[in-house]
C-alpha cells in the first residue's frame, strides 16, 4: 500500500481565512486507491517553510509520495516549484509533463502551471494545482504510474518484471 503525505500550500488557508477544499479532495481520491494518507498539513506560500517540510518529510521514510496543491502559478507568491526543486535530488519530467498535456485538454490555462515532479532519497513529490478539481483530475492522470514508480524507487526486484511485461 502506498502511504500519502498531502501538503495544501495556501496563505489564506493556512490563516484559516478559506477552507482548504483541495487537500481533502486529494486525501478523497487517494483513499479510493485503495492507498494510505498518513499525514496532512496547510502551509502559506513560504518558500524556507515549504522547502524545510519538504525535506523533512522526504527524509523521515513515512512517505512514499508527497503531493503538494497550490503555489504552481504565476503569482508573485507561488513558490512551491521553487521549494520542490530545492529539495528534490532528480527531477520527475515525466509526470509533471503529462499532467500538463492532459489538463491542456481540458483548459488552456494549463500552459501556466509551473508543477514539477521529482525524487529525494526513496519518496516522490508531486506538485499539483491549487483548485479541487483540477487537484484530482491532474493525480488521476499520474495514478496508474505511481505503484511501479515507488517499487523503483525502493529497488524492489519485482519492478523488473513489471517492465518485461509492457
Amino acid at each position: 500500500m502506498l502511504r500519502f503525505a498531502i501538503l495544501t500550500v495556501s496563505d489564506r488557508s493556512a490563516r484559516g481565512e478559506r477552507e482548504d477544499l483541495s487537500g481533502p479532495a486529494l486525501a478523497e481520491a487517494v483513499r479510493a486507491r485503495g492507498w494510505e494518507v498518513a499525514h496532512t498539513a496547510i502551509l502559506p506560500d513560504d518558500l524556507p517553510a515549504l522547502r524545510d517540510t519538504l525535506a523533512r518529510w522526504a527524509d523521515s521514510d513515512a512517505y512514499d509520495v508527497i503531493l503538494t496543491t497550490g503555489g504552481t502559478g504565476f503569482a508573485p507568491r507561488d513558490v512551491t516549484p521553487e521549494a520542490t526543486r530545492a529539495v528534490v535530488e532528480r527531477l520527475a519530467p515525466g509526470l509533471s509533463e503529462a499532467m500538463r498535456a492532459a489538463s491542456l485538454q481540458i483548459t488552456p490555462h494549463a500552459m501556466l502551471s509551473r508543477a514539477v515532479a521529482g525524487i529525494r532519497g526513496q519518496t516522490l513529490i508531486v506538485n499539483l494545482p491549487g483548485s479541487p478539481k483540477a487537484a484530482v483530475e491532474n493525480l488521476e492522470v499520474i495514478a496508474s504510474v505511481l505503484p511501479h514508480a515507488i517499487k523503483l524507487l525502493r529497488g524492489d526486484q519485482s519492478a523488473e518484471q513489471e517492465h518485461r511485461k509492457a
